[in-house]
C-alpha cells in the first residue's frame, strides 16, 4: 500500500474511491493511488486485507514487515474498491441509515420525526497519528464550546471519524499499548463509549482495523497480537523478474498516471465487482459442522490460546469462499487462511522453532 502523510496530531483520510472508478469529481484522488491489481506479488498481505473487507467481523490485520514492502500501498488501493457507502447525512459518524445501530443524535433525530436522508459517500482511509492521545483516539469535552456557552460537548476522536472506514494504524508496536487496547476493544465490540466530566456518550464504531509494523523496532505484547483478527508477514521480493516488473510498472505509474489507470481499469472493475459480490453473498455460505470440526483440532495441534483463533478461522475461511463463488466452506478454504489466523497466535517454546502452520494445518487437515 502506498505509505500514508499527514500532519502529526491529526486523522488524515487518504484518497479514496468505491464503486464508480471513473467519477470526474473523483480524478485527482484516483490519480494518486496505485491499483490494487497492479501490485506485485504479496499475495498473502492482499487475501487477508480483502478478507476484512468482505466480513470486518475477523477483526482486522496486522502486516509485520520492512519498510518499502507495499502496505500502505495496499490499503489505499483496496480503499478504491469497495463499494460506496450510504450514510445519514450530517451524522458526525456516518451512521447507516438502514441500520438499528446508530449514533445518539440520529436516534433523536428520528424519534422526532426527522427523516435520516441518506448521502453516498466513498470508502475513506483514516489514520492514526503515531503520537495521538487518548482523547484524540476516543474523543474529549469541547473545552471552547464549554467556556462560551457553559454546555459541555463531546467533541469526535478518530473512532468517530473511521465508523465504516478503514483504520490505519502504522507503526501500532510504537503505540502506547492502552492506546492499541482502546482500539481493539473498539473493533471488538463496534462501539466506542466514553465517559467524560460527568458526560456519558457512545457511538457506532465500526472499521476496517489496519496495523503495521516493522518488528525490527519491536514487537507487540501476545496478549494484543491475539486480539488482531488476521497477520501476514511480509517481506522484499527475491524473484529477479518480479523486482524488474515493480520498477517498470511503478515508473509507468508516476510517469502517466491517467494512462497507467486505464490499463488496469478492466482488472481493476472485475477485482471490484469480485468484492462485492462476496459482501452481498456472505451470509449465505454455509459452513458445516465437521469444517468446525477440523478448524477445532487444527487449534488444539497447535496449542493456542482461548477460542479466538477458531471463531476468527470459521470467519476468514468463509469470506474466503464468497470471494471464491461457492456457496460452502471447504477444508480447503481452512488450510488456507490458517497460517494468518494462527502463526502470531501459537507459542514458541525456548530453544525450538515455533511450528510451522501451513505443515500442521496441511496434515491435520488432510486428516479430517
Amino acid at each position: 500500500m502506498i505509505a500514508f502523510g499527514g500532519a502529526v496530531g491529526s486523522a488524515i483520510p487518504a484518497e479514496t474511491a468505491g464503486a464508480a472508478l471513473c467519477d470526474n469529481r473523483d480524478v485527482s484522488q484516483i490519480r494518486s493511488v496505485y491499483p490494487f491489481t497492479a501490485l506485485v506479488g504479496q499475495e498473502q498481505m492482499r487475501l487477508a486485507l480483502e478478507l476484512n473487507a468482505v466480513n470486518p467481523s475477523i477483526g482486522g490485520v496486522l502486516i509485520r514487515g520492512q519498510k518499502g514492502t507495499a502496505k500502505s500501498t495496499a490499503v489505499r488501493a483496496l480503499a478504491r474498491l469497495l463499494p460506496e457507502l450510504q450514510m445519514v447525512s450530517g451524522c458526525r459518524y456516518g451512521c447507516d441509515p438502514e441500520s438499528d445501530r446508530l449514533c445518539l443524535d440520529c436516534q433523536a433525530r428520528r424519534a422526532a420525526g426527522e427523516e435520516l436522508v441518506p448521502e453516498a459517500r466513498r470508502m475513506r482511509v483514516v489514520e492514526l497519528p503515531i503520537n495521538a492521545s487518548e482523547d484524540r483516539v476516543v474523543g474529549s469535552i469541547d473545552i471552547e464550546a464549554a467556556i462560551h456557552s457553559g454546555q459541555r460537548r463531546f467533541q469526535p476522536g478518530v473512532l468517530a471519524e473511521a465508523n465504516r472506514q478503514i483504520l490505519y494504524v502504522d507503526e501500532v508496536n510504537l503505540l502506547d499499548d492502552h492506546i492499541v487496547d482502546v482500539l481493539l476493544d473498539a473493533a471488538a465490540m463496534g462501539v466506542n463509549v466514553v465517559e467524560r466530566e460527568g458526560i456519558s456518550v457512545w457511538h457506532p464504531a465500526r472499521f476496517i482495523l489496519v496495523g503495521t509494523m516493522n518488528p525490527e523496532e519491536g514487537d507487540l505484547r501476545p496478549q494484543l497480537l491475539d486480539r488482531f483478527g488476521l497477520c501476514v508477514d511480509v517481506e522484499g521480493i527475491g524473484d529477479l523478474a518480479a523486482r524488474v516488473e515493480i520498477v517498470l510498472r511503478r515508473e509507468a505509474f508516476e510517469d502517466d498516471p491517467d494512462a497507467f489507470h486505464a490499463a488496469w481499469l478492466e482488472e481493476e472493475e472485475s477485482e471490484r465487482v469480485r468484492i462485492a459480490s462476496a459482501m452481498a453473498a456472505l451470509s449465505r455460505v454455509e459452513v458445516d459442522r465437521p469444517v468446525l470440526e477440523a478448524i477445532a483440532r487444527l487449534s488444539i495441534a497447535l496449542e493456542v490460546d482461548g477460542h479466538r483463533a477458531d471463531l476468527v478461522a470459521r470467519k476468514a475461511a468463509q469470506a474466503l469462499a464468497a470471494l471464491r463463488g461457492v456457496s460452502r466452506v471447504s477444508l480447503a478454504e481452512v488450510a488456507e487462511v490458517a497460517p494468518m489466523v494462527m502463526s502470531h497466535r501459537v507459542h514458541s517454546h525456548p530453544g525450538q522453532r515455533p511450528p510451522d502452520v501451513a505443515e500442521v494445518a496441511r496434515r491435520i487437515l488432510g486428516e479430517s
